[in-house]
């Protein structure tokens, strides 16, 4: 199965309420996201090998906001217990459809996934040794980030892991614009115009709300976990391991 460019952009558009996972947007997400997040293809095989070592026996392994399932496919790939059960998660009907039709062509030897349709933070878990919310907090409401960090501490097992990345925003005025500036021209790099870049940035800040290293570190720590490791950080993107 192929992936389209991300041209979605390229025109201007008229009465746009913002950025959705849309049909449109699922039909060109490897290529709009490889594109547009620095560090995205490392933090993604990461999840993999992390997965592999942290992984028990009949427990979940979840992603939560899995978009096409990138993250979900890295983690079932490498996991060799067989008593593991995957549930990957997203409120876009179109995004999991795609994951799905992704799933049948990736391998005929995939292991069961289970492909949610769901709000995650309505959605009950179950006993898991392994959570990944990879770009995903950051477009959850605010109001609702420290509970749905809860429910996941809650439904790890003694030794589960939490793995998160985002986007972030730096307390301090210049390292923030520093650091968006660089941004912008890894997208100018990678081939976006002045239109799309500035198109995508005034949809997308209606849904995506970043928060500071320091609100990240202090939520996890508040709620539990024992340890909180750095994995990666590339611009204004970073990457954490918190272990319960």
């Amino acid at each position: 199965m192929t992936n389209d460019k991300d041209t979605i952009f390229r025109k201007p558009r008229q009465n746009d309420k913002g950025f959705h996972f849309d049909e449109m947007v699922a039909q060109v997400f490897p290529d709009m996201i490889g594109r547009s997040v620095p560090g995205y293809h490392y933090i993604i095989k990461l999840s993999g090998l992390i997965a592999k070592r942290f992984a028990q026996s009949d427990t979940a392994i979840y992603d939560l906001g899995c978009a096409l399932g990138a993250t979900t496919f890295a983690m079932a790939e490498s996991v060799d217990i067989d008593t593991c059960h995957f549930y990957a998660i997203d409120n876009s009907r179109a995004m999991i459809k795609r994951a799905e039709e992704i799933c049948k062509d990736r391998l005929s030897a995939m292991r069961q996934i289970n492909w949610i349709i769901g709000d995650i933070t309505q959605q009950q878990l179950v006993p898991a040794s392994v959570v990944a919310m990879n770009f995903t907090l950051q477009f959850v409401d605010k109001k609702q980030r420290s509970s749905l960090i809860e429910k996941i501490f809650n439904a790890l097992v003694p030794g589960g892991v939490l793995i998160i990345a985002e986007k972030i925003e730096w307390e301090e005025s210049t390292v923030n614009t520093v650091l968006t500036d660089l941004h912008l021209d890894f997208k100018r790099a990678n081939g976006y115009s002045e239109l799309e870049i500035a198109g995508k940035r005034q949809a997308i800040e209606k849904v995506l709300v970043p928060e500071s290293i320091a609100v990240h570190t202090k939520r996890l720590q508040t709620i539990g976990f024992s340890t909180i490791a750095d994995l990666s950080q590339c611009l204004n993107f970073k990457a954490w391991l918190a272990i319960k």
